[in-house]
Parts: C-alpha cells; structure tokens; sequence
C-alpha cells in the first residue's frame, strides 16, 4: 500500500494499533521510500522455507539460521520493491498475460502439466500467488535490465579473445566418428556352435560388403542392431560410449573402410566409419558470439550490481528487524 512519507509514522501507528488489537503480531520490518514491508509479509515470504527449518535445525542454530535467512529474505524484498517502484516512475509496465506466458512456456520445457505444477508448489509450502509474485519480479528486473543496463554494455573483440585464451579447456574439441554397424547379437549362454554359426554369418556378410554390396542394405536385412532398417547409422559416437573393441576398431579404422568381424560378449560387429571429427581447438570463430554472450552476461550482472547499489543510495531505506 503506497503512503505519502508526511504520514508514515502515523499510518504505522495505526496498523501497529489494529493488529494488537486483533490479537495478530505484525509490525513494520522496513520501509522503503514511502512503501512499508510488514512483519507479515516476511512471514509470507519465509513460510516456504520453515518446514526445511523444523527438520534441519535445533535450539539456538535454528533460531540464528532463521534470523539469518530472514534478514536475506527481507533484503530480497527491499530490492524488488526498490525495482517495483523504479519502475513505475520510468513507465514500464508488465501486463498479467505476460506473467501467465512465462509460467506457461517454463511448465512446457520442463514437459510438466499445470496440475502437477501446483501440486509441486504446494510441496514446497509455495501459494501460486505467491509464486505469480516472484515471476513478476524476474520479469521486471529483466525489463529494467534491457532499458537501462544491456544498452551501457560493449563487448570488445580484445576481451573475446582474452576469455577465448582464458578458457581454452571450455573450447577443446572431443574426437568423434560417425558409424554404421551390422550387428548380430550372440544369445545368452549360448554353446560354442551357436558362436561358431553367428561367426561365420558375420564373416559372410563382411565378405558382400567387401565385393561391393551397400552396407545399407546389408544392416537392413541382417542387423539386430540399432538403426538397422536405416542403413545402421548410428551416428557420432565419442570415447568411452560403446564397447572397448568396437571402439578400439572405430577409432583407428580408415575412413569408409569395412572393419574386421569384431567378437564382444554382447555378439559380433561389423563397422564402417563414415565420419571423422577430429580433437583440438574449435576456431574462435565458430565460438565468438557463444563467448560474447558469456561477457556480455558477466558484465551486465556486474552492472545491474552497481545501479542496484546506487538506487538504494539514493533511497530512503530503513531495516527495523
């Protein structure tokens, strides 16, 4: 409830006065410009944190943990409120639907149904009004930050190259190849003729391939493998992803070449590699802009730090926990 500061002492005394009198413990925590932040409120905004309290902490640590977590809370909501009035007085406005849409679009990344969502909330002691609140206050710092932070930040090409040479290991390339399989897998237990059959099978079919057949239409007849009834690719494999000898073959066999008929415990394997991605350093140019975004955010956060320092300064902020 905004109040003119000429009669915020007075509004205080009387709401100090109601509550006493409704037998309901409330007080004024803070004020900020011509704004009060309620004993309440903080309860409000610290309620979903009690529970893990009550399980985590006895005696004299719960009670300073509390205090201190309270303390963190309330200054949290010095700043929203700091931004909330910012922001009226430069004229940006957030409408209800767009505070509806982010919910929406983050329920539909994280794939999970309104009702599922609530019920999480309620788990967490989270009111949705509660949570909406939250939403809203992310949405405007991210407005004010575009307005007035993101035009006041440069990225130069020297400090994309100084956090290129800095952060090499980010930006080391993985060996990779790309492969086809014809796989025939060995069933369990089976007897040594069962193995010898499947064997011959496999060096049967790498001799069509050998003549000329397409490894497609081979993978698509007799692979039990993946992707078999699309020719086996199986696509960019790294080390450490398939079985020690199909990967000792597949990292050291020559472009489009057939392998030999390779024996694991899960069967036998044939392999052609279609694809070699080599290690090393990706070129900047392929990571400038990734880079640029990583600087941009550092500086910005840095930013939004420094004039969220200057705004309290020149507010009138009062801390009564």
């Amino acid at each position: 409830m905004k109040i003119g500061k000429t009669i915020l002492a007075g509004v205080a005394a009387v709401l100090l006065s109601a509550t006493v009198q409704a037998g309901v413990a409330d007080r004024i925590v803070a004020v900020v410009n011509d704004e009060i932040i309620t004993q309440s409120d903080l309860n409000a905004a610290f309620e979903p944190y009690r529970g893990k309290f009550e399980a985590s902490y006895r005696g004299e640590d719960r009670d300073k943990a509390r205090t201190d977590t309270q303390r963190l809370i309330l200054n949290r909501m010095v700043d929203n409120l700091l931004i909330e009035q910012e922001s009226r007085k430069t004229g940006i406005t957030l409408r209800d639907e767009e505070v509806t849409e982010a919910i929406a679009d983050m329920q539909k990344q994280r794939n999970i149904a309104p009702e599922e969502f609530r019920k999480a909330l309620e788990q967490e002691g989270i009111t949705q009004d509660a949570y909406r609140k939250d939403v809203r206050d992310q949405l405007m710092r991210m407005k004010l930050i575009r307005r007035d932070i993101k035009s006041r930040v440069a990225v130069t090409d020297e400090e994309i190259g100084e956090y290129y040479r800095n952060h090499r290991q980010d930006y080391e390339g993985k060996e990779s190849v790309r492969l086809r399989q014809i796989f025939l897998p060995l069933p369990k237990e089976a007897d040594p003729a069962v193995r010898e059959k499947l064997r011959t099978d496999a060096e049967a079919i790498r001799k069509r391939l050998l003549n000329g057949e397409p490894f497609d239409a081979l993978s698509a007849k007799y692979s039990k493998g993946p992707a078999a009834a699309t020719g086996g690719d199986i696509g960019y494999i790294e080390k450490g992803m398939v079985l020690p000898g199909v990967e000792a073959a597949a990292f050291s066999l020559p472009l489009n070449q057939i392998s030999a008929v390779i024996e694991t415990g899960a069967g036998f394997h044939i392999i052609q590699v279609i694809d070699h991605q080599g290690a090393g350093l990706k070129a900047i140019e392929i990571v400038r802009e990734e880079i640029r975004e990583k600087v941009e955010q550092g500086k910005m956060e840095k930013k939004y730090g420094e004039w969220l320092e200057e705004l309290r300064k020149k507010s009138h902020i009062e801390i009564k926990l």
